[in-house]
């Protein structure tokens, strides 16, 4: 179980990291059109993507680095239970943008995070 519980952290870790630099350095526009699903940016201010790119940096650290440091290991489900609620806000704009299938993704991602919470708790 620990085994999983790290595999699933870093891998989170590393996906909500790279996806968190691109929200904060990259332009609106320039994010829209990296990825198919990543329109909704256009939807929301500069400010607030920037914002939810400081949030999935943090939340990314917050995953591995407590744990792997033992300095603060309580700090692990607190990052994985924001990123969750994160993709929770994330479903629901899903939902608005009628984007089914990506939507399932988002619940995974937050499936994911929550594996992570409960399991570090």
């Amino acid at each position: 179980m620990e085994t999983a519980l790290w595999i699933v952290a870093g891998l989170l870790a590393v996906m909500y990291l790279v996806s968190g630099v691109g929200k904060l350095f990259l332009r609106r526009e320039t994010v829209a059109g990296v990825a198919s699903g990543a329109g909704w940016v256009l939807d929301f201010g500069p400010g607030t993507v920037k914002f939810i790119g400081v949030v999935e940096i943090l939340g990314a650290v917050g995953l591995v680095v407590p744990a792997l440091l033992d300095i603060a290991p309580a700090l692990v489900p607190l990052a994985a239970l924001g990123l969750a609620l994160v993709m929770a806000g994330a479903l629901i704009v899903r939902w608005r943008r009628r984007e089914p299938l990506i939507a399932l993704l988002d619940l995974g991602y937050l499936a994911l995070c929550a594996f992570v919470a409960i399991g570090r708790a």
